[in-house]
């Protein structure tokens, strides 16, 4: 058995991501909620145990707590953000509320003492999120950093088997984060570096195998990366006896609906069910604007769609299972990790009705875009597909801010292919994460066409830069190649007189509009 490190989970939105960067330091991971006993903790045999972040206050009521006897039993264990702060508190040391907070990028210092931070350099930019700090470390431990407003920003003891920082290292954008996180478990803990992403792809086909027997699956194949590959990994478990099939909602972009039906068909052999349903999705959605209902709404009509589709191949043989491509970030944003907050309800989570008639395989449930694009290349996909710019599940719906309709989808697409085109031509699109794009179609901004005043559409450009989506940060794209995209846009998409550019990181801004 591989080494484990267990992730708990006090409600962050990053908790996960916290595994992920231990898978990839080649470190067997799990996730376990706060409410864990200590006894259940110590019955798994962690190697190491790592405390995450969280929205809470540590003396807050009702806060999530940390059992002090946790730390009675020699594991090593490493503290996040509230982690940090929880692991101060139940050691002994004082965490207060200053009044002064940290968001985004900070410049941090160490003083060269520490044995987590060793070798690195005395400065840089760590990624905070945070209000309380922790004023007074526990007996045994020295404070190794601080940044101007936060005196201290890490503590450990004396061999660094116990240790925390108040940043967040598992985030991108922390100079140094997953070497951080490498020292601690390989160099001072000594985890085996073992875990690999064929690990993950083997334990979802046995876990596969086992739950479906020799009964049939459907897949719902959105267009996406993630519904392809989560099809692929079921196809490897039980081959034929999986059904993929396409709903066509009408709400993808420019030539994806094609992509699916030919490239994805021929690339995997898979047997694949076409169903039309852009006349019901778009009767649906009619006169809705509130994006969360819309999510609901077109989450629904999936499962409509799907069961129709089952009906049609159960005439042949019984349909029990559904497979859908979710992620962690659709899972943890829709409020389902231990205390998170609810920012959205994903389609895939929020939106199922509640007489759901399929048992859900959802073989990518604990996985990151980057995880998925790596078991993608494991299993054989062709780079078109494995590289794709993300998109959102409900599609345009929820990038067209106000009703959609068909004339309304028709201009977001001509936009969306034109900066999809020039980001191509310009060699981005691999560095960008992607670039949503956005029509504001109840706000009109007058402008000038033809020498003519016009009130056209207003058009958002959200490039960001991420690897997981659960950070990210707006993306330097160079002047020419902004305002090729603009220039195009206004002149080819007559509704559109205006283009602008989003230059916010999430957080706190979302990577979608909505």
């Amino acid at each position: 058995m591989p080494d484990l490190v267990l992730v708990v989970d006090f409600g962050a939105q990053y908790a996960q991501l916290i595994a992920r960067r231990v898978r990839q330091a080649n470190v067997y991971s799990e996730i376990v909620p706060s409410t864990m006993s200590v006894a259940e903790m110590v019955a798994k045999k962690p190697k190491a145990i790592i405390l995450s972040g969280g929205p809470s206050s540590v003396y807050a009521a009702g806060a999530p707590t940390l059992d002090p006897s946790l730390f009675q039993h020699n594991i090593p264990t490493f503290g996040i953000c509230y982690g940090f702060q929880a692991m101060a508190a139940a050691l002994g040391g004082v965490v207060t509320e200053t009044g002064k907070s940290e968001f985004g990028r900070t410049s941090m210092s160490h003083d060269g003492s520490s044995k987590v931070l060793a070798g690195l350099s005395r400065e840089s930019r760590v990624w905070m999120s945070h209000g309380d700090c922790v004023t007074t470390v526990p007996a045994g431990f020295v404070a190794t950093a601080h940044t101007e407003d936060t005196p201290i920003v890490a503590f450990e003891n004396g061999d660094a088997t116990l240790a925390g920082v108040q940043f967040h290292p598992e985030v991108l954008h922390s100079e140094n984060g997953q070497e951080i996180l490498r020292r601690w478990l390989i160099d001072i803990v000594g985890c085996e570096a073992t875990w690999t992403s064929e690990n993950i792809v083997a334990n979802e086909v046995t876990k596969i195998k086992a739950l479906v027997g020799d009964r049939h699956v459907i897949c719902g194949l959105s267009g996406g990366v993630d519904s392809a590959v989560a099809a692929a990994i079921v196809q490897k478990a039980i081959g034929t006896q999986l059904t993929c099939v396409f709903v066509d909602h009408g709400l993808l972009r420019q030539g994806e609906a094609e992509q699916v039906e030919v490239d994805f068909v021929a690339s995997t052999g898979i047997e694949l069910k076409v169903v039309d349903a852009r006349e019901l999705f778009l009767k649906a959605l009619s006169g809705v604007t509130d994006p969360e209902t819309k999510r609901k709404i077109i989450g629904a009509e999936f499962i409509r769609a799907f069961e129709g589709a089952a009906r049609e191949i159960s005439e042949h043989e019984s349909v029990d299972f559904l497979v859908q491509g979710t992620l962690y970030p659709d899972v943890v944003e829709s409020g389902g990790g231990t205390g998170t907050a609810n920012i959205k309800s994903h389609h895939n989570v929020g939106g199922l009705p509640d007489d759901l008639q399929f048992t859900l395989i959802e073989p990518l449930r604990t996985l990151f875009k980057d995880e998925v694009r790596e078991v993608g290349i494991e299993l054989g996909l062709p780079g078109e597909i494995v590289w794709r710019q993300p998109f959102p599940g409900p599609g345009l719906a929820i990038r067209i801010i106000g009703e959609v309709t068909e004339n309304r989808l028709s201009i977001l697409r001509k936009a969306d292919l034109i900066a999809r085109e020039e980001l191509k031509l310009a060699g981005l699109d691999r560095e960008i994460w992607q670039c949503p794009v956005v029509l504001l179609a109840d706000v009109r901004s007058v402008g000038v066409q033809g020498d003519s005043r016009t009130y056209g559409h207003p058009i958002v450009l959200r490039p960001v830069s991420s690897e997981d989506a659960m950070t990210a940060d707006w993306s330097r794209l160079p002047y020419d190649v902004l305002e090729k995209i603009s220039t195009r846009i206004t002149n080819e998409v007559r509704e559109v007189n205006r283009v602008t550019l989003d230059i916010t990181s999430k957080p706190p801004g979302t990577i979608e509009w909505e």
